[in-house]
């Protein structure tokens, strides 16, 4: 699955809309269509779509085990 059907799949679990994110990120609802479509997102981007939708970033091994990023200590 790629990263942005993921980040679609956060935003409509939490009933939100690209529309919502583009208003977080003070973007237009264009310019977020368009990082949908390239599938261009950083880390920081997904910091943010962590923090809209009261989710936690992590990386998960298969054996269980969780780092989870902390996200209110991010830059914005």
């Amino acid at each position: 699955m790629s990263i942005s059907a993921c980040v679609s799949s956060a935003l409509k679990k939490t009933g939100l809309k690209q529309n919502d994110l583009a208003a977080a990120y003070g973007k237009s609802k264009q310019s977020m269509s368009m990082k949908f479509s390239r599938d261009s997102w950083f880390a920081k981007d997904l910091v943010k779509v962590a923090k809209l939708v009261d989710a936690d970033l992590a990386f998960v091994f298969k054996d269980g085990s969780k780092i989870i990023i902390d996200t209110d200590d991010q830059e914005e």
